[in-house]
């Protein structure tokens, strides 16, 4: 009998046959993050060490890669990536009351996940969207102009499963 989850391919043989395909591993360690980041939804230390054993290459390089590129995480995040921009004209323009406000409405701080896994809250320098600041992005599409918390909840409600 032919059980569903012995379809499931193990995430590290993925990543594996993945690397494995390359022609220049080593080379290749930002595209490997990349698929790895893909595959678990972060980059633990496990799946980091994992990928330095198998491009024989020390656990720090991996590391230092990981902690180097904001793109990368080595913490969950949530369904739905939120971002607050702090660059310089969204900071004049009110970010610091936009990031508390969607803090309130997720009931979580900066760097942290809802208790649903649904969203997860962070701040980023500067997106370049500074005509429409104070700007955030939700799953990497720029929301700007957000001065209530009216307009703020009606973009977190898009992203938000309907019953």
């Amino acid at each position: 009998m032919c059980n569903n989850n012995t379809l499931i391919k193990d995430p590290y043989k993925q990543l594996d046959d993945y690397i494995d395909s390359l022609p220049y591993k080593k080379e290749n360690l930002i595209l490997i993050l990349h698929y790895a980041q893909k595959l678990f939804g972060y980059l633990p230390d496990k799946v980091q060490w994992h990928i330095a054993q198998k491009l024989d290459i020390p656990s720090a390089k991996v590391y230092g890669v990981v902690s180097f590129y904001s793109f990368f995480t080595m913490k969950p995040r949530g369904q739905h990536s939120v971002n607050v921009c702090m660059g310089t004209a969204c900071f004049v323009r009110g970010a610091e009351k936009l990031q508390n406000e969607i803090e309130k409405q997720l009931s979580i701080k900066t760097g942290q996940v809802t208790s649903d896994q649904l969203f997860s809250l962070d701040s980023v320098r500067c997106i370049g969207a500074c005509g429409l600041a104070p700007v955030m992005t939700v799953d990497g599409k720029v929301h700007g102009r957000l001065n209530t918390s009216e307009e703020i909840k009606q973009v977190l409600d898009n992203y938000r499963p309907t019953n």
